[in-house]
Protein backbone atom coordinates (compact mmCIF):
# COMPACT_ATOMS: atom_id res chain seq x y z
CA UNK A 1 0.00 0.00 0.00
CA UNK A 2 1.31 3.08 -0.37
CA UNK A 3 2.53 5.22 2.14
CA UNK A 4 0.30 8.66 1.81
CA UNK A 5 -2.25 6.26 1.98
CA UNK A 6 -1.57 4.09 5.28
CA UNK A 7 -1.07 8.24 6.28
CA UNK A 8 -4.09 8.91 5.30
CA UNK A 9 -5.87 6.11 7.04
CA UNK A 10 -3.75 6.31 10.29
CA UNK A 11 -2.93 3.15 10.74
CA UNK A 12 -0.44 0.59 9.18
CA UNK A 13 -2.84 -2.11 8.13
CA UNK A 14 0.54 -4.91 7.48
CA UNK A 15 1.52 -3.76 11.24
CA UNK A 16 -1.67 -4.83 12.42
CA UNK A 17 -2.10 -7.94 10.65
CA UNK A 18 0.74 -8.86 12.23
CA UNK A 19 -0.31 -8.12 15.57
CA UNK A 20 -3.27 -10.06 15.08
CA UNK A 21 -1.35 -13.17 14.11
CA UNK A 22 0.88 -12.06 17.24
CA UNK A 23 -2.47 -12.39 19.45
CA UNK A 24 -4.10 -15.08 18.07
CA UNK A 25 -1.10 -17.45 18.05
CA UNK A 26 -1.00 -16.97 22.14
CA UNK A 27 -4.50 -18.25 22.26
CA UNK A 28 -4.65 -20.88 19.60
CA UNK A 29 -4.57 -24.69 21.69
CA UNK A 30 -4.67 -28.15 19.83
CA UNK A 31 -7.70 -29.18 21.51
CA UNK A 32 -10.35 -26.91 19.79
CA UNK A 33 -13.71 -27.06 21.30
CA UNK A 34 -12.67 -30.07 23.26
CA UNK A 35 -11.29 -28.02 25.76
CA UNK A 36 -14.96 -27.81 27.18
CA UNK A 37 -16.94 -29.65 29.47
CA UNK A 38 -20.27 -31.39 28.53
CA UNK A 39 -22.74 -30.31 31.57
CA UNK A 40 -23.76 -34.18 32.45
CA UNK A 41 -22.90 -36.43 34.95
CA UNK A 42 -21.32 -34.71 37.59
CA UNK A 43 -22.06 -31.68 35.82
CA UNK A 44 -25.74 -32.43 35.09
CA UNK A 45 -26.56 -29.97 38.19
CA UNK A 46 -25.21 -26.90 36.25
CA UNK A 47 -28.52 -27.25 33.84
CA UNK A 48 -30.80 -27.39 36.43
CA UNK A 49 -33.48 -25.60 36.12
CA UNK A 50 -33.62 -22.78 39.32
CA UNK A 51 -36.90 -20.84 38.40
CA UNK A 52 -39.11 -24.06 38.96
CA UNK A 53 -41.86 -22.37 41.32
CA UNK A 54 -44.13 -26.01 41.27
CA UNK A 55 -42.79 -29.43 39.89
CA UNK A 56 -45.47 -30.58 37.16
CA UNK A 57 -46.97 -34.21 37.75
CA UNK A 58 -48.68 -35.88 35.27
CA UNK A 59 -49.22 -39.50 33.78
CA UNK A 60 -47.06 -40.02 30.85
CA UNK A 61 -49.02 -39.31 27.44
CA UNK A 62 -49.07 -41.95 24.49
CA UNK A 63 -52.28 -40.06 22.72
CA UNK A 64 -51.77 -38.74 19.12
CA UNK A 65 -50.99 -35.30 17.51
CA UNK A 66 -50.96 -33.64 14.29
CA UNK A 67 -48.12 -32.04 15.07
CA UNK A 68 -45.25 -31.57 17.66
CA UNK A 69 -42.96 -28.97 18.06
CA UNK A 70 -39.77 -29.61 19.87
CA UNK A 71 -38.45 -26.12 21.39
CA UNK A 72 -40.86 -23.11 23.33
CA UNK A 73 -38.47 -20.48 22.33
CA UNK A 74 -38.78 -18.15 19.09
CA UNK A 75 -38.46 -20.65 16.56
CA UNK A 76 -41.00 -22.83 18.37
CA UNK A 77 -42.86 -20.19 19.06
CA UNK A 78 -43.02 -18.13 15.64
CA UNK A 79 -44.13 -21.69 13.88
CA UNK A 80 -46.22 -22.59 16.28
CA UNK A 81 -48.22 -18.87 16.13
CA UNK A 82 -47.73 -19.47 11.89
CA UNK A 83 -49.58 -22.92 12.25
CA UNK A 84 -52.32 -21.39 14.01
CA UNK A 85 -52.60 -18.68 11.70
CA UNK A 86 -53.24 -21.54 8.47
CA UNK A 87 -56.30 -23.11 10.70
CA UNK A 88 -54.04 -26.02 12.22
CA UNK A 89 -55.74 -26.84 15.51
CA UNK A 90 -53.64 -30.29 16.90
CA UNK A 91 -50.58 -28.71 18.08
CA UNK A 92 -48.47 -30.10 21.00
CA UNK A 93 -45.35 -27.85 22.15
CA UNK A 94 -42.90 -29.47 24.00
CA UNK A 95 -40.40 -27.64 26.41
CA UNK A 96 -37.68 -28.44 29.24
CA UNK A 97 -38.24 -25.67 30.76
CA UNK A 98 -41.74 -24.25 33.82
CA UNK A 99 -42.35 -21.58 30.37
CA UNK A 100 -41.80 -20.68 27.17
CA UNK A 101 -39.15 -18.53 26.38
CA UNK A 102 -36.59 -20.29 25.39
CA UNK A 103 -32.67 -18.60 25.40
CA UNK A 104 -34.75 -15.91 27.43
CA UNK A 105 -36.26 -18.42 30.16
CA UNK A 106 -32.82 -19.65 31.35
CA UNK A 107 -31.16 -16.14 30.28
CA UNK A 108 -32.28 -14.42 33.77
CA UNK A 109 -28.52 -12.79 34.53
CA UNK A 110 -28.74 -9.53 35.80
CA UNK A 111 -28.41 -6.96 32.69
CA UNK A 112 -29.74 -9.26 30.24
CA UNK A 113 -30.78 -7.80 27.35
CA UNK A 114 -31.21 -8.04 23.48
CA UNK A 115 -28.55 -6.62 21.50
CA UNK A 116 -29.92 -6.64 17.92
CA UNK A 117 -32.80 -3.89 18.25
CA UNK A 118 -35.62 -5.11 19.86
CA UNK A 119 -38.14 -3.54 17.17
CA UNK A 120 -36.71 -6.38 14.85
CA UNK A 121 -35.46 -8.95 17.09
CA UNK A 122 -38.78 -9.02 19.32
CA UNK A 123 -40.92 -11.47 16.46
CA UNK A 124 -44.80 -10.94 15.91
CA UNK A 125 -45.04 -7.04 16.89
CA UNK A 126 -47.57 -6.53 14.82
CA UNK A 127 -49.77 -9.31 15.17
CA UNK A 128 -49.64 -9.10 18.86
CA UNK A 129 -49.74 -5.47 19.01
CA UNK A 130 -47.32 -4.71 20.64
CA UNK A 131 -44.38 -2.13 20.75
CA UNK A 132 -40.78 -2.81 23.14
CA UNK A 133 -40.44 -0.15 25.60
CA UNK A 134 -36.73 0.72 24.35
CA UNK A 135 -34.42 0.25 21.44
CA UNK A 136 -33.01 -2.62 23.42
CA UNK A 137 -35.37 -4.73 25.58
CA UNK A 138 -34.44 -6.43 28.41
CA UNK A 139 -34.64 -10.00 29.57
CA UNK A 140 -38.02 -9.85 31.50
CA UNK A 141 -39.37 -7.65 28.69
CA UNK A 142 -38.55 -10.28 26.32
CA UNK A 143 -39.40 -13.37 28.23
CA UNK A 144 -42.86 -11.30 29.24
CA UNK A 145 -43.13 -10.93 25.36
CA UNK A 146 -42.67 -14.79 24.37
CA UNK A 147 -45.37 -15.57 26.58
CA UNK A 148 -47.46 -13.14 25.23
CA UNK A 149 -47.15 -14.94 22.06
CA UNK A 150 -48.29 -17.82 23.41
CA UNK A 151 -50.85 -16.88 24.85
CA UNK A 152 -52.38 -14.85 21.51
CA UNK A 153 -51.72 -17.65 19.72
CA UNK A 154 -53.34 -20.72 21.99
CA UNK A 155 -49.87 -22.61 22.63
CA UNK A 156 -50.16 -22.96 26.30
CA UNK A 157 -53.02 -25.28 25.47
CA UNK A 158 -51.95 -29.21 25.73
CA UNK A 159 -47.85 -27.56 26.15
CA UNK A 160 -45.60 -30.34 27.61
CA UNK A 161 -43.37 -27.70 29.84
CA UNK A 162 -40.85 -29.78 32.31
CA UNK A 163 -40.41 -32.27 29.58
CA UNK A 164 -37.53 -33.34 27.74
CA UNK A 165 -36.81 -35.41 24.50
CA UNK A 166 -35.02 -38.38 24.60
CA UNK A 167 -35.95 -39.93 21.25
CA UNK A 168 -37.55 -39.65 17.86
CA UNK A 169 -38.23 -42.18 15.90
CA UNK A 170 -40.14 -43.30 12.84
CA UNK A 171 -42.78 -46.01 12.97
CA UNK A 172 -43.30 -46.89 9.11
CA UNK A 173 -46.65 -48.97 9.62
CA UNK A 174 -48.29 -45.85 10.64
CA UNK A 175 -45.92 -43.32 9.07
CA UNK A 176 -46.56 -41.60 12.53
CA UNK A 177 -43.65 -40.19 14.71
CA UNK A 178 -42.98 -41.72 18.29
CA UNK A 179 -41.75 -39.11 20.66
CA UNK A 180 -40.21 -40.56 23.85
CA UNK A 181 -39.54 -38.25 27.07
CA UNK A 182 -37.70 -38.25 30.14
CA UNK A 183 -41.32 -38.04 31.58
CA UNK A 184 -42.31 -41.35 30.09
CA UNK A 185 -44.25 -40.27 27.37
CA UNK A 186 -44.29 -42.35 23.79
CA UNK A 187 -46.94 -39.93 22.05
CA UNK A 188 -47.54 -39.99 18.31
CA UNK A 189 -47.10 -36.82 15.61
CA UNK A 190 -48.13 -37.24 12.01
CA UNK A 191 -45.44 -34.26 11.75
CA UNK A 192 -42.50 -33.05 14.50
CA UNK A 193 -40.63 -29.90 14.21
CA UNK A 194 -37.47 -29.69 15.80
CA UNK A 195 -36.95 -25.99 17.04
CA UNK A 196 -34.10 -26.76 19.78
CA UNK A 197 -32.30 -23.29 19.16
CA UNK A 198 -28.79 -22.64 18.55
CA UNK A 199 -27.70 -21.85 22.36
CA UNK A 200 -29.29 -24.41 24.78
CA UNK A 201 -26.67 -26.49 25.76
CA UNK A 202 -24.64 -24.35 28.99
CA UNK A 203 -20.59 -25.43 28.70
CA UNK A 204 -17.69 -25.37 30.97
CA UNK A 205 -14.38 -24.76 30.54
CA UNK A 206 -12.06 -28.56 31.07
CA UNK A 207 -10.48 -26.41 33.70
CA UNK A 208 -8.07 -28.44 35.60
CA UNK A 209 -9.46 -28.93 39.53
CA UNK A 210 -13.02 -27.24 38.25
CA UNK A 211 -14.96 -30.08 40.47
CA UNK A 212 -12.47 -28.90 43.57
CA UNK A 213 -13.81 -25.75 44.48
CA UNK A 214 -15.31 -25.82 47.96
CA UNK A 215 -16.96 -22.10 47.82
CA UNK A 216 -20.35 -22.06 45.42
CA UNK A 217 -20.74 -22.22 41.53
CA UNK A 218 -23.26 -21.54 38.87
CA UNK A 219 -23.52 -20.93 34.89
CA UNK A 220 -24.62 -17.39 33.95
CA UNK A 221 -27.61 -19.50 31.85
CA UNK A 222 -28.90 -20.12 35.44
CA UNK A 223 -28.31 -17.47 37.72
CA UNK A 224 -28.56 -17.75 41.40
CA UNK A 225 -30.46 -14.99 43.01
CA UNK A 226 -30.86 -16.87 45.90
CA UNK A 227 -26.76 -16.38 46.44
CA UNK A 228 -26.15 -13.25 45.35
CA UNK A 229 -30.19 -11.14 46.13
CA UNK A 230 -31.51 -8.75 44.16
CA UNK A 231 -33.11 -9.25 40.44
CA UNK A 232 -32.75 -8.68 36.65
CA UNK A 233 -32.09 -5.09 37.45
CA UNK A 234 -29.09 -5.64 39.93
CA UNK A 235 -29.00 -4.84 43.65
CA UNK A 236 -27.12 -7.79 44.10
CA UNK A 237 -26.83 -6.96 48.11
CA UNK A 238 -25.76 -10.55 49.21
CA UNK A 239 -22.31 -10.06 47.40
CA UNK A 240 -21.61 -6.99 49.63
CA UNK A 241 -18.88 -9.49 51.55
CA UNK A 242 -18.33 -11.71 48.76
CA UNK A 243 -15.08 -12.10 46.45
CA UNK A 244 -16.36 -13.46 43.27
CA UNK A 245 -14.68 -14.20 40.02
CA UNK A 246 -16.28 -14.42 36.73
CA UNK A 247 -14.64 -16.56 33.98
CA UNK A 248 -14.99 -15.05 30.48
CA UNK A 249 -15.74 -12.06 28.82
CA UNK A 250 -17.66 -12.78 26.13
CA UNK A 251 -21.61 -11.10 25.51
CA UNK A 252 -22.65 -12.80 28.72
CA UNK A 253 -19.66 -11.36 30.84
CA UNK A 254 -20.55 -8.08 29.52
CA UNK A 255 -23.68 -7.22 30.19
CA UNK A 256 -23.59 -9.01 33.68
CA UNK A 257 -20.10 -7.59 34.94
CA UNK A 258 -21.17 -4.26 35.64
CA UNK A 259 -23.92 -5.29 38.16
CA UNK A 260 -21.33 -7.24 40.30
CA UNK A 261 -19.18 -4.71 40.05
CA UNK A 262 -21.31 -2.18 41.55
CA UNK A 263 -22.57 -5.22 44.24
CA UNK A 264 -19.40 -7.46 45.28
CA UNK A 265 -17.20 -6.58 47.98
CA UNK A 266 -14.38 -7.99 45.10
CA UNK A 267 -14.69 -8.60 41.28
CA UNK A 268 -11.80 -10.06 39.52
CA UNK A 269 -13.21 -11.11 36.14
CA UNK A 270 -10.66 -13.75 34.33
CA UNK A 271 -9.94 -13.40 30.87
CA UNK A 272 -8.65 -14.68 28.11
CA UNK A 273 -9.65 -12.36 25.22
CA UNK A 274 -11.50 -9.10 24.90
CA UNK A 275 -14.46 -8.63 23.63
CA UNK A 276 -14.84 -5.51 21.13
CA UNK A 277 -17.47 -3.55 23.32
CA UNK A 278 -18.81 -0.55 20.94
CA UNK A 279 -21.46 2.07 22.05
CA UNK A 280 -24.89 0.81 23.18
CA UNK A 281 -26.69 4.01 23.13
CA UNK A 282 -30.23 2.45 24.22
CA UNK A 283 -33.04 4.73 24.42
CA UNK A 284 -36.70 4.62 25.47
CA UNK A 285 -38.75 4.10 22.78
CA UNK A 286 -40.19 7.25 20.79
CA UNK A 287 -44.54 7.19 21.31
CA UNK A 288 -45.07 9.49 18.42
CA UNK A 289 -42.70 7.61 16.13
CA UNK A 290 -44.14 4.38 16.91
CA UNK A 291 -47.91 6.18 16.38
CA UNK A 292 -47.22 6.56 12.94
CA UNK A 293 -45.65 3.15 11.81
CA UNK A 294 -47.73 1.90 8.86
CA UNK A 295 -48.77 -1.26 8.04
CA UNK A 296 -45.97 -4.11 7.57
CA UNK A 297 -43.56 -1.65 9.19
CA UNK A 298 -41.54 -4.36 11.30
CA UNK A 299 -40.68 -6.34 7.91
CA UNK A 300 -39.73 -3.50 6.25
CA UNK A 301 -37.09 -2.84 8.72
CA UNK A 302 -35.53 -6.74 9.09
CA UNK A 303 -35.59 -7.12 5.48
CA UNK A 304 -33.40 -3.68 5.06
CA UNK A 305 -31.60 -4.75 8.39
CA UNK A 306 -30.20 -8.20 6.34
CA UNK A 307 -29.69 -5.68 3.18
CA UNK A 308 -27.03 -3.85 5.56
CA UNK A 309 -25.63 -6.72 7.08
CA UNK A 310 -25.11 -9.32 4.41
CA UNK A 311 -22.86 -6.64 2.41
CA UNK A 312 -25.84 -4.83 0.33
CA UNK A 313 -25.90 -1.03 -0.80
CA UNK A 314 -29.39 0.29 0.12
CA UNK A 315 -29.96 4.35 0.38
CA UNK A 316 -30.92 4.52 3.95
CA UNK A 317 -30.14 2.91 7.45
CA UNK A 318 -33.20 2.39 9.20
CA UNK A 319 -31.87 0.63 12.06
CA UNK A 320 -28.64 2.19 12.46
CA UNK A 321 -26.56 0.42 15.06
CA UNK A 322 -23.07 -1.01 15.86
CA UNK A 323 -24.22 -3.78 13.25
CA UNK A 324 -25.04 -2.00 10.46
CA UNK A 325 -21.96 0.96 11.03
CA UNK A 326 -19.30 -1.36 9.50
CA UNK A 327 -21.36 -1.17 5.95
CA UNK A 328 -21.79 2.09 5.89
CA UNK A 329 -18.21 3.14 6.44
CA UNK A 330 -17.32 0.48 3.45
CA UNK A 331 -19.93 1.83 1.39
CA UNK A 332 -18.47 5.39 2.14
CA UNK A 333 -15.03 4.17 1.77
CA UNK A 334 -15.94 2.98 -1.39
CA UNK A 335 -17.90 5.79 -2.84
CA UNK A 336 -14.58 7.76 -2.13
CA UNK A 337 -12.82 5.41 -4.42
CA UNK A 338 -15.09 5.19 -7.34
CA UNK A 339 -17.38 2.98 -8.87
CA UNK A 340 -16.58 -0.31 -10.32
CA UNK A 341 -14.59 -2.16 -8.06
CA UNK A 342 -13.63 -5.91 -9.05
CA UNK A 343 -14.39 -8.54 -6.14
CA UNK A 344 -10.27 -7.91 -4.58
CA UNK A 345 -11.08 -4.25 -4.63
CA UNK A 346 -14.18 -4.67 -2.12
CA UNK A 347 -12.49 -7.54 -0.40
CA UNK A 348 -9.19 -5.03 0.56
CA UNK A 349 -11.63 -2.29 1.04
CA UNK A 350 -13.86 -4.48 3.37
CA UNK A 351 -10.52 -5.27 5.40
CA UNK A 352 -9.21 -1.41 5.75
CA UNK A 353 -13.01 -0.44 6.74
CA UNK A 354 -13.00 -3.27 9.30
CA UNK A 355 -9.52 -2.08 10.67
CA UNK A 356 -11.04 1.40 10.70
CA UNK A 357 -13.78 0.34 13.19
CA UNK A 358 -11.28 -1.87 15.40
CA UNK A 359 -9.45 1.15 15.80
CA UNK A 360 -12.11 3.23 17.23
CA UNK A 361 -13.08 0.08 19.40
CA UNK A 362 -9.65 0.20 21.25
CA UNK A 363 -9.73 3.90 21.07
CA UNK A 364 -12.77 3.66 23.31
CA UNK A 365 -11.28 1.27 25.79
CA UNK A 366 -8.19 3.35 25.90
CA UNK A 367 -10.45 6.55 26.49
CA UNK A 368 -12.73 5.11 28.75
CA UNK A 369 -10.57 2.50 30.99
CA UNK A 370 -8.28 5.08 33.20
CA UNK A 371 -5.51 2.45 34.05
CA UNK A 372 -3.49 2.32 30.99
CA UNK A 373 -2.63 -1.07 31.44
CA UNK A 374 -5.99 -2.30 32.32
CA UNK A 375 -7.20 0.09 28.93
CA UNK A 376 -4.72 -1.77 26.68
CA UNK A 377 -5.26 -5.51 27.88
CA UNK A 378 -8.79 -4.45 27.32
CA UNK A 379 -8.07 -3.99 23.62
CA UNK A 380 -9.44 -6.55 20.95
CA UNK A 381 -6.73 -7.57 18.45
CA UNK A 382 -8.84 -9.46 15.54
CA UNK A 383 -10.90 -8.62 12.68
CA UNK A 384 -14.66 -7.16 14.07
CA UNK A 385 -16.84 -10.67 13.00
CA UNK A 386 -13.86 -12.98 14.31
CA UNK A 387 -15.96 -12.47 17.75
CA UNK A 388 -19.50 -11.62 18.55
CA UNK A 389 -19.41 -7.85 18.58
CA UNK A 390 -21.07 -6.35 21.95
CA UNK A 391 -22.49 -3.22 22.81
CA UNK A 392 -22.45 -1.80 26.29
CA UNK A 393 -22.12 1.91 27.65
CA UNK A 394 -21.00 0.57 31.29
CA UNK A 395 -18.80 -2.49 30.79
CA UNK A 396 -15.71 -0.97 30.54
CA UNK A 397 -16.31 1.74 33.03
CA UNK A 398 -16.41 -0.97 35.57
CA UNK A 399 -12.97 -1.62 35.44
CA UNK A 400 -12.59 1.93 37.44
CA UNK A 401 -13.84 0.91 40.38
CA UNK A 402 -11.24 0.35 43.34
CA UNK A 403 -13.22 -3.40 43.78
CA UNK A 404 -12.57 -4.64 40.16
CA UNK A 405 -9.88 -6.00 39.09
CA UNK A 406 -9.47 -7.61 35.40
CA UNK A 407 -7.11 -10.47 35.44
CA UNK A 408 -5.67 -10.31 32.16
CA UNK A 409 -4.32 -14.43 31.64
CA UNK A 410 -2.68 -13.06 28.43
CA UNK A 411 -4.70 -15.73 26.16
CA UNK A 412 -3.85 -18.55 28.19
CA UNK A 413 -7.00 -18.65 30.42
CA UNK A 414 -7.18 -20.05 33.88
CA UNK A 415 -4.40 -22.38 34.62
CA UNK A 416 -6.55 -24.37 37.90
CA UNK A 417 -9.48 -23.91 39.72
CA UNK A 418 -8.33 -24.75 43.87
CA UNK A 419 -10.47 -25.49 46.62
CA UNK A 420 -10.07 -21.96 47.84
CA UNK A 421 -9.97 -19.94 44.27
CA UNK A 422 -8.63 -19.65 40.74
CA UNK A 423 -4.97 -19.46 39.97
CA UNK A 424 -4.05 -17.38 36.80
CA UNK A 425 -0.87 -16.38 35.94
CA UNK A 426 0.90 -17.97 38.51
CA UNK A 427 -0.78 -16.59 41.23
CA UNK A 428 -4.34 -17.93 43.41
CA UNK A 429 -7.04 -15.46 43.54
CA UNK A 430 -9.22 -16.82 46.48
CA UNK A 431 -12.44 -16.41 45.91
CA UNK A 432 -16.21 -17.20 47.20
CA UNK A 433 -18.05 -17.64 44.72
CA UNK A 434 -16.99 -18.21 40.47
CA UNK A 435 -19.68 -17.70 38.05
CA UNK A 436 -19.32 -19.01 34.81
CA UNK A 437 -19.71 -17.10 31.43
CA UNK A 438 -18.52 -19.11 29.15
CA UNK A 439 -21.63 -19.06 26.90
CA UNK A 440 -23.30 -22.63 24.73
CA UNK A 441 -22.12 -24.89 22.82
CA UNK A 442 -21.59 -24.20 18.61
CA UNK A 443 -19.62 -26.50 16.23
CA UNK A 444 -20.42 -29.46 18.42
CA UNK A 445 -22.77 -32.23 16.43
CA UNK A 446 -26.31 -31.11 15.93
CA UNK A 447 -28.20 -34.04 17.87
CA UNK A 448 -25.84 -33.88 21.33
CA UNK A 449 -26.76 -30.08 21.18
CA UNK A 450 -30.67 -30.88 20.72
CA UNK A 451 -29.97 -33.79 23.20
CA UNK A 452 -31.40 -36.50 21.58
CA UNK A 453 -30.91 -38.95 18.20
CA UNK A 454 -33.69 -38.99 15.58
CA UNK A 455 -34.27 -42.53 14.19
CA UNK A 456 -35.62 -42.09 10.56
CA UNK A 457 -36.29 -44.83 7.81
CA UNK A 458 -35.02 -48.07 8.05
CA UNK A 459 -32.71 -46.95 11.10
CA UNK A 460 -31.03 -44.38 10.36
CA UNK A 461 -29.97 -42.73 13.21
CA UNK A 462 -29.36 -38.51 12.04
CA UNK A 463 -26.06 -39.00 14.21
CA UNK A 464 -24.75 -41.15 11.51
CA UNK A 465 -26.40 -39.89 8.43
CA UNK A 466 -24.65 -35.87 9.04
CA UNK A 467 -21.14 -37.21 10.32
CA UNK A 468 -19.66 -36.19 7.48
CA UNK A 469 -21.89 -32.65 7.34
CA UNK A 470 -25.53 -31.73 7.22
CA UNK A 471 -27.39 -32.97 4.12
CA UNK A 472 -31.01 -31.56 3.92
CA UNK A 473 -33.26 -29.34 1.00
CA UNK A 474 -33.24 -25.92 1.66
CA UNK A 475 -31.93 -26.87 5.63
CA UNK A 476 -35.23 -27.85 6.67
CA UNK A 477 -35.98 -31.30 5.17
CA UNK A 478 -33.22 -34.61 5.15
CA UNK A 479 -34.39 -37.78 3.29
CA UNK A 480 -34.89 -40.87 5.41
CA UNK A 481 -36.68 -38.79 8.19
CA UNK A 482 -40.48 -38.13 6.20
CA UNK A 483 -42.71 -35.70 8.27
CA UNK A 484 -39.91 -33.96 9.88
CA UNK A 485 -38.93 -30.05 9.84
CA UNK A 486 -35.89 -28.83 10.98
CA UNK A 487 -35.28 -25.05 12.08
CA UNK A 488 -31.74 -24.09 11.97
CA UNK A 489 -29.70 -21.81 10.26
CA UNK A 490 -27.65 -24.78 8.83
CA UNK A 491 -28.04 -24.71 4.71
CA UNK A 492 -30.53 -22.08 5.34
CA UNK A 493 -30.71 -18.53 5.75
CA UNK A 494 -28.88 -16.70 8.08
CA UNK A 495 -28.81 -13.33 9.71
CA UNK A 496 -27.75 -11.82 12.52
CA UNK A 497 -31.28 -11.47 13.55
CA UNK A 498 -31.95 -14.95 14.04
CA UNK A 499 -35.76 -14.82 14.95
CA UNK A 500 -36.68 -12.94 11.43
CA UNK A 501 -35.18 -15.85 9.85
CA UNK A 502 -37.33 -18.10 11.73
CA UNK A 503 -40.21 -16.40 10.56
CA UNK A 504 -39.10 -17.46 7.22
CA UNK A 505 -39.02 -20.75 8.31
CA UNK A 506 -42.49 -20.93 9.98
CA UNK A 507 -44.18 -19.31 7.12
CA UNK A 508 -43.00 -22.16 4.99
CA UNK A 509 -43.75 -25.17 7.26
CA UNK A 510 -47.32 -24.14 7.37
CA UNK A 511 -47.45 -23.48 3.28
CA UNK A 512 -46.05 -27.26 2.97
CA UNK A 513 -48.59 -28.68 5.75
CA UNK A 514 -51.45 -26.74 4.28
CA UNK A 515 -50.21 -28.74 0.59
CA UNK A 516 -50.23 -31.88 2.81
CA UNK A 517 -53.92 -31.27 4.01
CA UNK A 518 -55.11 -30.31 0.60
CA UNK A 519 -53.51 -32.93 -1.21
CA UNK A 520 -53.80 -35.63 1.58
CA UNK A 521 -50.28 -36.00 1.71
CA UNK A 522 -49.30 -38.60 4.17
CA UNK A 523 -45.70 -38.55 3.78
CA UNK A 524 -43.11 -36.23 2.60
CA UNK A 525 -39.57 -35.95 2.31
CA UNK A 526 -36.59 -34.61 -0.28
CA UNK A 527 -35.89 -36.43 -2.95
CA UNK A 528 -32.18 -37.63 -2.89
CA UNK A 529 -31.26 -35.73 -6.47
CA UNK A 530 -32.71 -32.37 -4.58
CA UNK A 531 -31.19 -33.34 -1.74
CA UNK A 532 -27.53 -33.52 -3.56
CA UNK A 533 -27.97 -30.75 -5.57
CA UNK A 534 -28.90 -28.19 -2.65
CA UNK A 535 -25.65 -29.58 -0.39
CA UNK A 536 -23.40 -29.11 -3.95
CA UNK A 537 -25.20 -25.60 -3.67
CA UNK A 538 -24.47 -24.88 -0.53
CA UNK A 539 -20.68 -25.76 -0.59
CA UNK A 540 -20.65 -23.57 -4.06
CA UNK A 541 -21.76 -20.71 -2.74
CA UNK A 542 -20.27 -20.78 1.01
CA UNK A 543 -18.31 -17.86 2.34
CA UNK A 544 -16.59 -19.49 4.83
CA UNK A 545 -13.18 -18.12 4.05
CA UNK A 546 -10.86 -20.51 5.40
CA UNK A 547 -7.81 -17.69 5.36
CA UNK A 548 -10.55 -15.59 7.34
CA UNK A 549 -11.39 -18.39 9.95
CA UNK A 550 -8.06 -19.60 10.35
CA UNK A 551 -6.55 -15.86 11.00
CA UNK A 552 -9.16 -15.05 13.15
CA UNK A 553 -8.86 -15.32 17.15
CA UNK A 554 -10.17 -18.89 18.46
CA UNK A 555 -13.66 -18.39 19.53
CA UNK A 556 -17.24 -20.01 18.53
CA UNK A 557 -17.37 -18.65 14.71
CA UNK A 558 -13.89 -20.74 13.95
CA UNK A 559 -14.30 -23.83 16.19
CA UNK A 560 -12.07 -22.53 18.89
CA UNK A 561 -8.90 -21.77 16.03
CA UNK A 562 -9.79 -25.57 14.32
CA UNK A 563 -12.18 -24.84 11.63
CA UNK A 564 -14.18 -27.72 11.43
CA UNK A 565 -14.00 -28.88 7.69
CA UNK A 566 -17.49 -29.26 7.53
CA UNK A 567 -17.93 -25.83 8.00
CA UNK A 568 -18.59 -24.88 4.39
CA UNK A 569 -21.62 -27.94 3.99
CA UNK A 570 -22.87 -26.79 7.40
CA UNK A 571 -22.97 -23.33 6.40
CA UNK A 572 -25.86 -21.19 5.75
CA UNK A 573 -27.05 -19.95 1.96
CA UNK A 574 -23.94 -17.90 1.03
CA UNK A 575 -26.10 -15.27 -1.08
CA UNK A 576 -27.60 -14.00 1.92
CA UNK A 577 -30.96 -14.56 4.16
CA UNK A 578 -32.81 -12.21 1.95
CA UNK A 579 -32.10 -13.78 -1.56
CA UNK A 580 -32.53 -16.78 0.27
CA UNK A 581 -35.87 -15.95 1.66
CA UNK A 582 -36.86 -14.89 -2.29
CA UNK A 583 -35.67 -18.44 -3.23
CA UNK A 584 -38.39 -20.16 -0.90
CA UNK A 585 -41.23 -17.62 -1.44
CA UNK A 586 -40.69 -18.39 -5.19
CA UNK A 587 -40.53 -22.12 -4.55
CA UNK A 588 -43.81 -21.60 -2.50
CA UNK A 589 -45.46 -19.37 -5.38
CA UNK A 590 -44.33 -22.02 -8.49
CA UNK A 591 -46.69 -24.54 -6.05
CA UNK A 592 -45.59 -28.15 -7.32
CA UNK A 593 -43.19 -28.04 -4.05
CA UNK A 594 -40.12 -29.22 -6.36
CA UNK A 595 -37.67 -31.53 -4.54
CA UNK A 596 -40.36 -33.27 -2.18
CA UNK A 597 -41.91 -36.60 -2.99
CA UNK A 598 -44.85 -37.41 -1.36
CA UNK A 599 -47.74 -40.19 -0.91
Amino acid sequence: MPESETENLGFDPDALREKYRIERDKRLRSDGNDQYLEVAGDFSDYVDDPYVTETLNREPLQDEVDVVIIGGGFGGLITGARLRESGMDSIRMIEKGSDFGGTWYWNRYPGAACDTEAYIYLPLLEETGYMPTEKYAKAPEILAHSQRIARHFDLYRDACFQTEVTELKWEEQTARWIIHTNRGDAMRARFVVMSNGPLNRPKLPGIKGIDSFEGHTFHTSRWDYEYTGGGPDGNLEKLGEKRVGVIGTGATAVQCVPYLGASAKELFVFQRTPSSVDVRDDRPTDPEWAKNLGPGWQRERMENFNTLTSGGVIEEDLVQDGWTEIIRNLISMANYRGKGLDRGEIARLMELADFQKMEQIRARAEEIVKDPEVAESLKPWYRQFCKRPCFHDEYLPTFNRDNVTLVDTEGKGVEQITPNGVIAGGREYQLDCIIFATGFEVGTDYTRRAGYDVIGREAIRLSEKWQDGMRTLHGLHTRGFPNLFIVSNGQAGFTTNFPHSMDETARHIAYILDQCADGNITTIEPTQDAEDAWVEEIIRLSRINDGFQEACTPGYYNNEGKPDPRSAQNSSYGKGPNPFFRLMKEWREEGSMQGLEFN
